[in-house]
């Protein structure tokens, strides 16, 4: 039996995690959410730490699918070890949109990766994996990045030109230009 308290899943993710790294230590909590990424299991109530009361239901025997490599990047994005850059950098080409889409995310949040690790991303099937990625090139892109976040403007979704619009004015804004 588990020592673990359990979370209360109604507070929100942010205080979940929080009280996670009190307990056992940000490296450690990182490294758990890292662990999740790659599709490892971490035990039903580190699960139920950064998935909430959506979790439940696979604590409960539902298909977990891809909800655990989500969650464990959304955690990432509230507690970051650098040591988590190459499971991140390997979720951007997960065969789920969510993994994608989040892992992009935490690229921009923690200026992880570069350019080349998120051009292909520009092109995905999903809209929201595309705008994620003109925001992580914005973070972590160098002058020819604004090459693809320009042919991004170009999109037949407005949320992603409109993605790559910010993005262009960031990424300038960043390098000086």
């Amino acid at each position: 039996m588990s020592t673990e308290p359990t979370p209360d899943l109604n507070d929100p993710i942010e205080a979940r995690l929080d009280e996670a790294v009190a307990r056992e230590g940000a490296e450690r909590v990182a490294r758990r959410a890292t662990s999740l990424l790659a599709g490892r299991y971490e035990g039903e109530e580190f699960l139920l730490v950064v998935g909430g009361t959506h979790a439940e239901g696979i604590v409960n025997g539902a298909p977990a699918l891809y909800w655990p490599e989500v969650w464990g990047a959304r955690a990432l994005l509230y507690v970051w070890d650098d040591a988590a850059t190459p499971t991140v950098i390997g979720a951007l080409t997960n065969q789920s949109w969510r993994v994608r889409e989040m892992a992009a995310r935490v690229c921009a949040a923690h200026g992880v990766g570069t350019a080349r690790d998120l051009v292909k991303l520009t092109t995905d099937q999903n809209p929201r994996v595309r705008a994620a990625a003109a925001r992580a090139i914005a973070a972590v892109g160098e002058a020819p990045s604004i090459q693809s976040l320009e042919a991004m403007l170009r999109d037949r979704d407005k949320d992603v030109r409109r993605a790559a619009q910010q993005s262009i004015v960031t990424l300038k804004g960043r390098l000086g230009e």
